[in-house]
């Protein structure tokens, strides 16, 4: 993105500002449109660029492709058994539980028996935490390859897919922070993982709701997890990223961003049009700032774009000023002697690998993986390197049996490769 797109950006939401204080009815409508559908991804880690071929199609033929894509896309079927854990403020948590099968069966697969099967699976549950504006969906595939192997629990975080609004947060105007999560987190487990060996897995702020769970609950980390997993996520220092803009255009955002977002979610429902009305350029900017390559399968590209989509704006504002504030560095050492992945995209723009490489660092046994030609949903752009090397993972851990691989399964780009240590 050139320095006069960035600052085209950054003049868009100086306009949004103007607007919102001087209360113009239309001048607002006209701003927050054009805003919502620029800042409400970028807040939510997917923000400025549009895709070229976007531009060049008729609106109709998009509109149709689109619905097309979502018919034609398996991608977030997968469902579990249900459950509700209640965070300590009354927010529902909205979690499902897929069992570990004793035996893989006549129907499975000769190669998926020979990978994963065994008839007394380790009593180990991995539980998934998702990104923001995200949902326990964007882990289909790793979920799709490890369903019956290992017992797992995929869950939503407050005011995301389908768990409730964060009551905190309605009720009380009180500001989400990272600390929330790693309680809510903490919630979850409770209620469905009472007891047993857990493996902890979080992507972007699903790993710092992770350090969150062990900066206030070490004794939870030391007598219970046995693994964890770090992707595309950062121990803190969010606030210097620059989201791939020159440095104008990026001191510009962080000026004001923060008071748009708060103007833009206290008209949600106007924000919530524009998003709709330019539903074509949120779709390149969510391609900008979720994939590198070019090769990725469009019904997936959809798939992300219906999720972070889904989010609503006034949820984007409330979750986006944790993140400056997010740090965790020092709730690290709880995982030192534990089995540790963390792996991260090359080309995240979002949390930049740069930061992944700064966790590992504190982690020194940690296996630190870094995905060429992948951005900040690497587990959906590279599904079967993220799904591999979770398997290695849940090895070390005791969870599936030794050797096992999944490199066959989900691959959603013609390349794939990793580089680790």
């Amino acid at each position: 993105m050139s320095e006069s797109s960035a600052q085209t950006v950054a003049d868009v939401v100086a306009s949004a500002a103007t607007a919102s204080a001087a209360g113009a009815a239309g001048s607002w409508r006209r701003a927050t449109g054009i805003a919502g559908a620029a800042l409400g991804v970028l807040a939510a880690g997917a923000a400025a660029g549009v895709a070229v071929e976007r531009m060049t199609v008729g609106r109709e033929v998009r509109r149709k492709a689109r619905l097309a894509l979502d018919a034609a896309g398996p991608y977030g079927t997968l469902r579990g058994t249900p459950g509700t854990a209640y965070a300590d403020d009354g927010t529902e948590l909205y979690y499902e539980v897929d069992e570990a099968e004793p035996d893989p069966g006549p129907d499975v697969s000769p190669r998926r028996r020979r990978l994963f099967g065994r008839k007394a699976p380790a009593p180990v549950t991995v539980v998934f935490c998702h990104g923001y504006c995200l949902g326990q969906d964007s882990w289909h595939f790793q979920r799709a390859a490890l369903r019956g192997v290992v017992r797992s629990v995929y869950w939503d975080q407050r005011s995301h897919g389908r768990s409730g609004r964060g009551v905190a947060q309605t009720r009380d105007r009180v500001p989400v922070t990272i600390d929330q999560l790693g309680r809510d987190l903490k919630a979850v487990l409770d209620a469905a993982v009472p007891d047993g060996p857990v493996v902890l897995v979080g992507h972007s702020m699903g790993g710092m709701t992770v350090m969150a769970l062990a900066a206030q609950y070490p004794e939870l980390i030391r007598d219970r997890v046995v693994a964890t997993a770090f992707v595309g996520s950062s121990s803190g220092r969010l606030g210097e990223v620059n989201f791939g803009l020159p440095v104008a255009g990026v001191n510009a955002v962080r000026r004001i961003l923060p008071g748009v977002l708060r103007a833009l979610g206290r008209q949600a429902e106007l924000v919530e049009k524009g998003r709709r009305a330019t539903a074509d350029l949120f779709a390149g900017i969510i391609k900008r700032y979720s994939f590198a390559g070019r090769e990725v399968d469009p019904s997936v590209e959809r798939f992300a774009e219906r999720m972070i989509e889904s989010t609503p704006i006034d949820v984007v504002a409330e979750f986006y000023p944790a993140f400056t504030d997010h740090d965790k560095t020092e709730a690290l050492a709880c995982f030192r002697d534990l089995p540790v992945l963390v792996l991260a995209g090359v080309q995240d723009l979002v949390t930049p690998s740069e930061h992944s490489e700064a966790i590992a660092g504190l982690l020194p046994d940690a296996e630190l993986v870094l995905v060429p030609d992948a951005g900040h949903l690497v587990m959906l752009e590279h599904p079967e390197v993220v799904t591999d090397r979770l398997a290695d993972l849940l090895t070390r851990a005791g969870a599936v049996p030794a050797g096992a691989t999944v490199s066959g399964y989900g691959t959603t780009s013609s390349t794939s490769s990793a580089r680790g240590r």
